[in-house]
């Protein structure tokens, strides 16, 4: 019943074409792992394969299956997890990857600001879905929302959720979008 599941591409499509098969069938979608925003995920990701990050063959491989179930939209059931913390990469994968939809990790806590996501989305302000957890979830133990307390933390996460849309709104191209 989600709406989406994280799976690894290291088991090969066979492991992933049953996600993508219950994905179309229930209008929901996957998320595979290709540019990950912790520092130890260069060790695998960053390897050379026919002189290209492996991550960027992943990044390709999932676009194609990407494009087999585009919708409307333009984006397909097939997403891949591509990294805050990497804007370069990033924005090379969004160039490379125009029908997969990207979760973003690693915005916040993790140092991933909203000028470093600006590559994700596409020329519309779509395509990118900006992860926030321990910024959000947390927000009470933050300086900037310390004011609230503790016994008042969901106003601290209202806060923390309000001002991570505005910096998305002026700081990558989401701000294109109305409403």
């Amino acid at each position: 019943g989600a709406d989406a599941l994280t799976v690894s591409p290291y088991l090969g499509e066979d492991s992933i074409e049953p996600f993508i098969q219950t994905c179309s069938a229930r209008d929901a979608g996957i998320f595979v792992l290709v540019k990950t925003s912790n520092p130890g995920g260069g060790l695998f990701q960053d390897l050379q394969v026919e002189g290209r990050p492996l991550y960027r063959v992943v990044g390709e491989h999932i676009d194609g299956l990407a494009a087999k179930t585009q919708g409307e939209c333009g984006y397909g059931d097939v997403g891949a997890v591509v990294g805050a913390t990497y804007p370069e990469q990033l924005s090379e994968l969004r160039e490379a990857m125009p029908h997969t939809w990207f979760l973003v990790p690693g915005y916040g806590s993790q140092g991933g600001t909203a000028r470093d996501v600006a590559g994700a989305f596409d020329g519309q302000g779509l395509g990118a879905i900006v992860n926030s957890s321990r910024d959000i979830i947390f927000a009470h133990a933050r300086k900037e929302y310390a004011h609230f307390g503790s016994a008042h933390w969901q106003n601290a996460v209202e806060a923390a959720t309000l001002d991570m849309i505005e910096r998305l709104r002026a700081d990558t191209p989401a701000g294109n979008l109305s409403g």
